[in-house]
Order: C-alpha cells, then structure tokens, then sequence
C-alpha cells in the first residue's frame, strides 16, 4: 500500500496558491484530503512541541476512516540529550493516544551533526525500546550513516530507513533507495542548494520538474512491492510547492 501526502498541512502561504484565499484553519485538513486526494499526512508540528490530546482527537475526527498519520517526533527525544529522555517519550506518546489505529508510523529525525557514535548508537537502541509498539523510521542528515554496518544495525532493530532526496551537497545523504523493516519511506525536501543557514522558506524552495519526479517512480514501486506499507511525503512546503509536486507523482505511480 501507498501512502502520498506533505510533511504538514496548515501554511499560510499556501493560501491563494493552492487552498482558496480566504479559507478557515479548521478547513484546511478536510481540503487536503478531499480536495487534493491525499491519503495520509506527515505531522511536523510535532516536531517543535509536544502534542496535544485535543489536536490528535481533532486530526482524527476531520478524516476519513482509511486517512493515515505519520507523527515528527519531537526534538527533545532526538536533539536534546539529558536525563528527560523517559519522561518526554512518555508525554510524547500520550498526546498522540487519539489517532489511534490512524497513526501507521513515527519518523526520528536527526540533525545533520548527528554522526554514528557509540553514544548515538546507544541514543537508537533507546528508541527503539521505548517506541517499540510503533513503526519507527530514521531520518539521517549525515552520510556518515550511510555504510553496510548501520544499515544493517537498522535491519536487526527492524527499524525504517528515510529515503531522501536533497541538495547534492557535501556531508548530506544521498537518494539511496533501500528497505531495513516493513515500512518504505520517501522524504522529498527539494534540492535548493541554499540548504545550510537558512530559513526553511529558503530551504524549501524548490519545484521538481517531471522529469525529476519520474526517475523516482523506479524505485518507489520497488520498494513498495517488499514493504507493507510505503510513506510519501513532499517536504518542499513554500508556496504549496509540495503539495503539486506530490499530486503529479500520485498521478506518475498510476501510471
């Protein structure tokens, strides 16, 4: 199964480009799923704060029955490192107890100094057991990781791999297609090289051409013919960029 959506949905700017001008926020969900034809969401918000019950219990009820999440986990489980790690899983876990059997997967992102140490290694091996009743992807920014020995540490956690596209620049990871547990999962962040010390609106800035989004369609159907479900998500949010770039793959794979 096939999963295709943007890493979040509410953005101002995307107001007049690809939601009406004058849409309300509680709108804007419903619109995503019934007016762009998506079937699963990424939740970013998550990722700067802790969710909330109510917000979960919302983004529940303004779906349908077969409508997916996928939840960012929060910073201070993968960029902050203290003593806090129990306890801010634990909080993270019950504000999302509303989406229920909605919530298909978490991503663990991880900043681009994260570099395979013992001590982060030991960091994954602690996600892994305190998230062990969810499907966990990994998100690394740093090539570093990208060697048969950490690919195969996730394989034997049975934890997901991000596959990313972005900027070909030094020390960031490559598009490397490749499946380490039952979820498949693409994460389209644009190539504007303007990548390092910038605004997300900079960041995010780019539109992939049709030619850039057929050379994907390979190896999506690749892996989504060994996973039981395969996430993706267009995280090349300015102006609703993502939004247009996902549509026209969703249309590419039915080909």
């Amino acid at each position: 199964m096939i999963f295709i959506g943007t890493s979040g949905f509410s953005f101002e700017d995307w107001k007049g480009e690809v939601y009406p001008e004058h849409i309300k926020s509680y709108e804007m969900l419903p619109y995503y799923e019934n007016n762009f034809g998506f079937n699963s969401l990424e939740v970013n918000y998550t990722y700067y704060t802790l969710p909330s019950q109510k917000t979960m219990e919302s983004f529940y009820r303004r779906t349908s029955k077969d409508f997916t999440f996928v939840v960012k986990a929060y910073k201070g489980i993968t960029h902050q490192r203290d003593d806090s790690f129990k306890k801010t899983s634990d909080m993270f876990k019950e504000g999302l107890k509303p989406l229920q059997e909605k919530l298909k997967a978490m991503l663990f992102q991880f900043p681009y100094n994260f570099n395979p140490t013992k001590e982060n290694i030991e960091l994954i091996e602690n996600i892994k057991t305190e998230f062990a009743e969810y499907q966990a992807v990994l998100e690394f920014r740093n090539h570093r990781w990208l060697k048969d020995n950490y690919i195969k540490l996730l394989r034997d956690m049975s934890l997901g791999f991000c596959i990313v596209d972005e900027p070909k620049l030094k020390g960031l990871m490559p598009f490397y297609p490749v499946l380490t547990s039952d979820i498949g999962y693409f994460r389209f962040h644009g190539r504007n090289e303007k990548w390092f010390n910038v605004p997300s609106t900079v960041r995010y800035d780019y539109f992939y051409t049709d030619e850039e989004l057929r050379a994907f369609v390979k190896p999506i159907k690749d892996i989504s013919k060994k996973a039981i479900y395969t996430f993706i998500y267009f995280n090349n949010c300015h102006l609703g960029k993502a939004v247009k770039n996902a549509q026209r793959m969703k249309e590419l794979l039915e080909e």
